[in-house]
């Protein structure tokens, strides 16, 4: 079992992050070019995006034996607390393989295997029971629900991540995990496969009714638009020179929003506006590179030169 303790540094957040998601191999495809297996997995990318930030942030996941130390080390090395990341050693790790189509937006999956993912019995670390976010990246519900139920109390925000593999193939349990979180975030098909409802103000609507207080839309290339009960607010997209692949780059976008939050301490409706540019900002970077390979790299210069950026893109001034 992994056992790998974070560095203490008064620069890291009070609120904790705890993130529940997969850390993984991935095999990617995409006009601009193809991996072997490489690092991926959705608590992979949060857990970077919260390092940048200097987030308290703890993952939850199942490596097998054939998982590489380097990049736990590397994770290590970043102030990612790995103690809830368990090592089956006899066991594979969680592979997916994917192509992109050549506008990016829309991609074939090729291969996906569960291997140590398809028993997943989630084990919270006391270092990160009593965490204030909770991130539940996109798994299985039931193991969402567990991890709900293994806290030590109810965090003051949960998020929770899915996408519909799971409105498919597990609706009633989704629906039990719906309920108890106070912020989704999803796409826009996944919005409208959601609340049958086309218009995206009345499927965030539709799904406030569900449990939701908030509903954050990912809409790729077009931004993303965050709802709070008759409140709106949208953001672009950062428009990239460079963009390779955009693996990963939701959960980028999901660790920024939920370390932001940590880091500042404040969940209302105004600072969940700061929250998604910052996660849009982060995502900015993965999409730059193949797989975690930009994600690693970025600075906190670079992070507020980009989220700079977005404020001049958006900021204007009308006489009327």
């Amino acid at each position: 079992k992994a056992n790998c303790r974070m560095p203490k540094s008064k620069n890291y957040s009070i609120m904790k992050l705890l993130a529940v998601g997969t850390v993984a191999f991935d095999a990617i495809e995409t006009p601009f070019g193809k991996t072997d297996k490489i690092l991926g997995g959705a608590a992979t990318y949060i857990g970077l995006a919260a390092s940048v930030m200097k987030t308290d942030v703890s993952l939850v996941s199942v490596i097998g034996g054939d998982f590489p130390q380097e990049y736990l080390d590397m994770m290590t090395s970043k102030g990612i607390n790995l103690d809830g990341v368990e090592m089956i050693k006899d066991g594979k790790t969680f592979f997916w393989s994917g192509k992109y189509h050549n506008d990016l937006n829309s991609r074939d999956t090729l291969v996906t295997e569960l291997n140590v993912l398809e028993n997943f019995d989630p084990k919270i670390p006391a270092s990160a029971a009593d965490a204030e976010v909770l991130l539940l990246g996109n798994l299985h519900p039931a193991v969402q629900l567990a991890v709900l139920e293994r806290m030590n109390s109810r965090p003051k925000l949960v998020i929770l991540d899915t996408m519909n593999f799971w409105m498919d193939l597990t609706w009633d349990l989704l629906m039990e995990v719906i309920a108890k979180t106070d912020v989704i975030t999803i796409n826009d098909e996944e919005a409208r496969q959601l609340s049958g409802e086309y218009s995206l103000v009345k499927a965030a609507q539709k799904i406030h009714t569900l449990g939701p207080k908030y509903v954050i839309i990912k809409k790729g290339e077009h931004g993303a638009l965050l709802f709070d009960d008759g409140k709106v607010f949208a953001i672009p997209a950062l428009p990239l020179e460079e963009v390779f692949d955009p693996t990963g780059a939701g959960d980028t976008f999901a660790g920024g929003f939920a370390s932001h939050i940590a880091k500042s301490e404040n969940i209302s409706f105004e600072n969940m506006k700061s929250a998604i540019i910052v996660g849009s900002a982060m995502a900015s970077f993965t999409v730059e590179e193949f797989g975690t390979q930009r994600l690693e790299k970025v600075t906190q210069d670079e992070l507020k030169q980009r989220i700079t950026q977005f404020k001049e893109l958006t900021t204007f001034e009308v006489e009327l």
